[in-house]
């Protein structure tokens, strides 16, 4: 008999394996004594931890392997990590690893991961399988029916090996899961790798539109941390956040949660509003589907002012039962006596419509344009990772709106929407008050007015309106872009890679601003305008200049003091020719004599 150990030998693992797996392994579980280990899984907006995604034991998997019994070693491993998850007490989801082969060469064991949750007295809800890479090549149909029937158990389904290229892209649209992993082949080094940016960026778009959360998996670096914060990606899992661990740590350090919490921009365009639903739900009592319609009835003739009641099964939100079609449908004859005493699901819309608690209000807009015009009226349900949170209605969401475009309007520049100088001023303060680190970007377009001069407002309009959609497309989601007025405009960056960011706009700026100008102009490289004085001068072809403040905490009292310093800083920035991004080195209140070295992009 082998000592008990977690990290055998490998030969004497299968010199074992052979000996004693005949009579089981559930025999080589109990003689090592061997334990689960977990990997806390962090939500980068709030910093708590959503869950942990647990590990059988790599001698299990490798005694498995060894007898060629897959199945069961796969099982006995699930059934170690859901007994220490529960033992331990841990709160959040637990994240079971299932192989595709597994899922579908387990036919006989339907049923067995339930019997492993009421033994423990956990939740479906609480469990999310995580399903990991085929080495056959399993058939994309019949996954997709096994996973069918682990959502109608309860469980909520996640999907790795996106690297896997078409096959797992096929899985994700078939099933369609609640949770999409980004691989640490992914994670590895983004933070110095466009191409890898560029494929997370892409899944991450995919998954917001499917109401999919995507977590971050093999997150080691500080950096690359930050990049994927900058990205948007709810959630993380690494050796940066928290080791993996029989009993992981399960709160952030102070660093990393001082790194991850970001201060959000209060005003902007609201055609392109992040304002979520959060600002809208609010909690309305669920009936469950154990309900009778009497029942329900009952509870809109006791409240008037409730036009729908959502229908909840343990946590999971199923569908709205709408106040007017239910008294409708009671009022046509011999209704209310055929269906009182019947399960409430018989009177509910179950295609309602249900959004998660980080949709922005333009999204649950669109979505609602593009259904029935009922789902207006009847409200809609929000929840977080499928769990219920309360619901919504069509008035809360339409007054809303209203207010952000009135803010909007009252505080836009009207020529590019983007905010003026008031919410810059607020948004500044608000930053200084949260003890964040930012930069501030002051930009101004070089020899504007003899463009305008030669050309007319209204190109010169249109060439300021360029500037704003190359700044913006520039910034990240928690970055502000600010229009002071005329040719110049304010960057707050709370990304991290802002400078690469700078740099990419100036190379936008530089393959668009020559495409405004006449063919003469551009060929020969400039403009001929008179100065203030009436003397001609050669106006080459226009470029901006960037001037960069790093803001420390502390560092400031309030936005009159970064605006003198972005001041000082412009003055030289615009002493260099051509498109270029200078950073200004010295502290506060230092002489210009000790002022450091320009950069020229």
């Amino acid at each position: 008999m082998p000592p008990n150990s977690n990290s055998l030998p490998l030969d004497e693992l299968q010199l074992y394996s052979k000996e004693k797996l005949d009579l089981g392994l559930a025999v080589f579980l109990r003689d090592n004594r061997l334990q689960a280990s977990f990997q806390p899984i962090f939500d980068l907006n709030t910093t708590k931890v959503l869950g942990f995604e647990g590990m059988a034991p790599i001698e299990l998997i490798r005694a498995a392997r060894v007898s060629s019994n897959l199945v069961e070693g796969e099982y006995l491993g699930r059934h170690l990590v859901l007994a220490s998850f529960a033992n331990q007490g841990f709160q959040g989801k637990i994240f079971l690893n299932v192989s595709l082969d597994v899922l579908l060469q387990s036919e006989a064991k339907t049923g067995e991961t339930l019997k492993y949750l009421a033994e423990f007295g956990l939740s479906p809800s609480q469990v999310v399988i995580k399903l990991s890479r085929s080495e056959s090549g399993a058939d994309v149909a019949l996954l997709t029916q096994a996973c069918a029937h682990y959502r109608a158990m309860g469980f909520q389904l996640a999907i790795c090996s996106l690297n896997q290229g078409f096959s797992g892209l096929s899985l994700w649209s078939e099933i369609k899961p609640e949770y999409v992993q980004l691989d640490k082949d992914f994670i590895d080094g983004i933070h110095h790798d466009k191409v890898k940016l560029q494929i997370a960026r892409s899944i991450y778009e995919v998954a917001s539109q499917s109401s999919a959360k995507v977590i971050a998996e093999g997150v080691n670096h500080p950096l690359d941390l930050m990049t994927i914060r900058d990205l948007g990606v709810d959630l993380g899992q690494g050796s940066c956040l928290a080791e993996t661990a029989v009993t992981p740590e399960q709160v952030l350090p102070e660093a990393v949660i001082k790194s991850l919490l970001r201060v959000n921009a209060p005003h902007e365009n609201v055609l392109q509003t992040r304002a979520t639903v959060s600002k809208l739900h609010k909690y309305v009592t669920p009936v469950s589907p154990s309900d009778t319609n009497e029942e329900v009835f009952r509870r809109f003739e006791l409240h008037p002012d409730l036009h729908a009641v959502p229908v909840v099964q343990a946590t999971k939100p199923l569908g709205l039962i709408n106040r007017s079609a239910m008294i409708d449908h009671y009022a046509r004859p011999y209704r209310r006596e055929l269906y009182g005493d019947k399960s409430c699901v018989t009177m509910m819309d179950d295609a309602s419509i249900i959004v998660e608690h980080h949709t922005t209000v333009q999204d649950l807009t669109d979505l609602i344009l593009k259904s029935d015009p009922r789902h207006l009226s009847s409200g809609f349900i929000v929840a977080d990772t499928g769990v219920y949170l309360g619901m919504g209605n069509g008035h809360d969401l339409l007054r809303l709106i209203s207010t952000l475009q009135l803010n909007a309007a009252r505080y836009a520049n009207p020529l590019t929407l983007l905010p003026g100088n008031i919410p810059i001023c607020e948004q500044i303060d608000l930053l200084i008050q949260a003890s964040a680190s930012f930069v501030v970007c002051y930009l101004d377009l070089d020899h504007f007015k003899p463009f305008n001069d030669v050309y007319g407002f209204q190109k010169g309009d249109e060439l300021i309106q360029l500037t704003a959609r190359l700044i913006s497309k520039a910034c990240g989601m928690f970055d502000f872009v600010g229009h002071i007025g005329g040719d110049d405009f304010i960057v707050l960056f709370q990304s991290t890679d802002w400078e690469q960011r700078c740099y990419d706009f100036l190379d936008d700026v530089a393959m668009a601003f020559p495409q405004v100008y006449d063919e003469e102009d551009r060929l020969r490289g400039g403009i001929e305008a008179e100065d203030r004085k009436g003397i001609k001068h050669f106006y080459p072809i226009l470029t901006i200049s960037v001037a960069a403040v790093k803001v420390s905490p502390g560092m400031f009292a309030s936005h009159h003091e970064v605006s003198e310093a972005c001041t000082s800083a412009k003055k030289y920035a615009k002493r260099i020719t051509g498109n270029n991004l200078f950073i200004e080195r010295r502290l506060p209140l230092v002489p210009s004599s000790n002022h450091e070295s320009e950069q020229q992009h």
